[in-house]
């Protein structure tokens, strides 16, 4: 398949390109990071933990896993306790018999975070882990301090008709995809998923319908959106999430004290698909979370 095709049917939630460098950008901070299983509802889920400071919980797009945060991952290791894991059937996660949901694999961000001993941590969120994020403050409140939704919509309307199409046609061109995910470095760096099986459970559970405005109307934990300029996700649907946390009501006043908790980031330049390819994210992350 060219690569052209491979990213019309990519759609929004996963990353489709993978850099041949991404192998050796993970042994690397592999070398400085605490690795382990965490049994959880059913899983053996995969998790990380690099560096030292408050906590920080990364959430990883569809189909990769920590390693498509890429250098946004190391700079927010220099200043916080950051734990990435592999959601279900990703990356050094084995998959169950289990079908995927936003909700189920907040469940498990919540257990992890138990097996951990963590009762309060941040959390970032990319694409598909954006959704599991902002599920996990919807169903869990108290373990979520800060909320950083990066590319992700609160309801199935917010993305481009495009991109739903794309998910319409996944299941019948996921044994193509999945042979050419094999041969390439991520399938090398994780040769024991299975492809296929992830392809059609994401196209599965993007044909859900949803909308989450009402709860992202209630949640109390500080949020930020961060999207790309030319993100997946429309523009008028960026403004009414931001909106529906509170945000673009009125005027912020000369000092700024009128302004909304919530915070709203643009990267200029950038698509949905490689929004973490520079260090933006961890750049505008960074003052919110602190």
């Amino acid at each position: 398949m060219l690569r052209r095709d491979f990213l019309a049917f990519s759609g929004a939630a996963f990353v489709p390109t993978f850099h041949s460098t991404s192998s050796f950008f993970l042994e690397t901070i592999m070398q400085d990071a605490h690795s382990g299983f965490a049994p959880v509802n059913g899983l053996n889920l995969y998790y990380e933990i690099h560096g030292d400071g408050q906590p920080l919980v990364m959430l990883h797009g569809g189909v990769s896993a920590s390693e498509a945060f890429g250098r946004n991952l190391t700079e927010l290791a220099k200043t916080r306790k950051v734990i990435v894991l592999h959601l279900q059937g990703h990356g050094r996660t084995k998959d169950i018999d289990r079908p995927l949901r936003f909700e189920l694999m907040a469940d498990d961000v919540a257990a992890l975070m138990a097996f951990l001993k963590i009762e309060k941590a941040d959390v970032l969120g990319y694409s598909l882990g954006g959704g599991v994020a902002l599920q996990t403050a919807i169903r869990h409140p108290a373990i979520v301090n800060r909320l950083i939704v990066v590319s992700a919509a609160m309801q199935r309307s917010g993305s481009f008709p495009e991109v739903h199409a794309a998910f319409d046609q996944m299941t019948a061109h996921a044994p193509q995809i999945a042979q050419n995910i094999k041969g390439s470095p991520l399938g090398q760096l994780y040769p024991d998923v299975n492809w296929e099986t992830l392809l059609r459970k994401i196209a599965e559970m993007e044909s859900h319908d949803f909308d989450w405005s009402e709860p992202v109307k209630k949640l109390k934990s500080p949020t930020m959106l961060v999207f790309a300029d030319a993100d997946s996700v429309s523009p008028e649907h960026v403004v009414a999430f931001y909106r529906a946390l509170g945000g673009g009501q009125r005027d912020a006043g000369l000092d700024g004290s009128l302004r909304s908790a919530a915070r709203l980031g643009i990267v200029p330049g950038a698509t949905h698909y490689n929004i973490l390819s520079t260090t933006a994210v961890a750049d505008m992350a960074s003052p919110f979370l602190s």
